[in-house]
């Protein structure tokens, strides 16, 4: 099961980046992905592995673990805020 693709989606958006723009990204990367596989992942029609989840996180810019965060908890600059 996928459970990061709206956040992929989410994080994507809020960096106004394009799913263009991201695929490239992974390209680089060496992922051949394209933009109709981006946009299954975004829709959760498509599994993603480990390796696959380290590399969106990477292009995005971001903790692993902000892929997995809910809406409430985004953190787009992987910057951790603590509340006391």
């Amino acid at each position: 099961m996928n459970v990061i693709g709206p956040k992929v989606k989410e994080l994507r958006a809020s960096k106004r980046m394009t799913q263009e723009a991201l695929a490239a990204r992974l390209n680089v990367k060496k992922w051949d992905i394209s933009c109709s596989t981006l946009a299954k992942i975004e829709a959760q029609a498509r599994r993603v592995s480990d390796h696959e989840v380290a590399l969106l996180a990477q292009a995005l810019n971001v903790d692993i673990e902000d892929l997995y965060a809910s809406n409430h908890d985004v953190c787009c600059n992987s910057t951790k805020t603590s509340q006391i």
